[in-house]
């Protein structure tokens, strides 16, 4: 499953604002890392927050397209109907 995400570094904390729609007219889930955007730091820390969010390893969790944008496109691994239900509660 590939997740729409447009992420925030440098945030002050971790976490989930809900879903954005951007300019393009693409709804992204909106998130917040607080590592910074440099070495792919950023990257890492939404891969692990979303792995940790769903209650899954970190390997099923990788951001495949803008590793250097905001705008990131994520692959998540896993039983197709457990994700949706996890993905559902993640801006909670």
């Amino acid at each position: 499953m590939d997740l729409a995400v447009r992420l925030t570094p440098a945030a002050s904390m971790d976490g989930f604002d809900g879903p954005v729609t951007d300019a393009a007219g693409v709804t992204r889930l909106k998130a917040r890392v607080r590592a910074v955007a440099e070495n792919n730091k950023a990257n890492r820390a939404i891969e692990n927050l979303i792995a940790k969010r769903l209650k899954i390893g970190k390997s099923a969790v990788s951001v495949i397209s803008g590793e250097k944008s905001r705008s990131k496109i994520i692959r998540i691994a896993g039983d197709p109907d457990d994700l949706v239900t996890g993905l559902k509660g993640l801006s909670d």
